[in-house]
């Protein structure tokens, strides 16, 4: 038992394998860093593992369990979640900006910080991963710590370890796909319209879901 975790190993092996299981947040990283490359990626990353933190420290804190029996609170973050989604994607959609070469780099629209933030609220703006963490790390707390926010804490930084790893060698492997349109400007207007299109789509099936 450590600082009221128990069945560490499991939480690890079982943590890895949602993590690994193919979903928004994925689809979001590949999406960064096929179109934009790999600090793009990396970035946005890093991004959604920070939202993973925020839920983290709303289940530790027990703010998670008011906005899940809240049916007004859940709905709203929902729907701004979504809105922000679609937001972005439509930015991209009209982007029709070409991608130029500078210093051995793909220029890219969105600035590192934009990334960063794009990945921070495409994760933590979703309800449904609030959801998933306050079913999913009681299982591997010691009942009566259940209403100390240190475990809860501990499995969510975890979590967010496993995330940043998995993430950051998709983005690795994805990224080199980027390099391939380095020589073929115009397919960044593409790039940018099957991104927006995809955005729109994640918002939707939050919307909708």
């Amino acid at each position: 038992m450590m600082l009221g975790v128990e069945n560490f190993i499991t939480f690890l092996v079982t943590a890895a394998f949602f993590v690994m299981i193919p979903g928004m947040d994925t689809v979001f990283v590949l999406n960064k860093s096929i179109s934009q490359g790999r600090k793009s990626g990396i970035v946005s990353a890093m991004g959604i593992n920070t939202g993973v933190l925020t839920h983290t420290c709303l289940s530790a804190l027990g703010l998670s369990v008011l906005i899940a029996k809240s049916a007004i609170a859940f709905m709203v973050i929902k729907y701004i979640g979504a809105a922000y989604l679609i937001y972005i994607g439509v930015k991209k959609y009209r982007d029709t900006s070409a991608l130029a070469l500078e210093n051995n780099n793909l220029l890219v629209t969105s600035t590192i910080k934009n990334d960063f933030w794009s990945g921070f609220f495409t994760n933590s703006l979703n309800p449904k991963v609030a959801l998933f963490f306050l079913a999913f790390f009681p299982q591997f707390i010691t009942p009566s710590k259940l209403q100390d926010p240190v475990p809860f804490i501990v499995l969510g930084i975890t979590f967010a370890i496993i995330g940043v790893v998995w993430y950051v060698t998709l983005t690795v492997f994805a990224s080199t796909f980027s390099t391939k349109i380095k020589g073929h400007p115009n397919s960044g207007i593409w790039l940018n319209r099957v991104s927006g299109f995809v955005f729109v789509l994640m918002g939707l099936q939050i919307a909708l879901g």
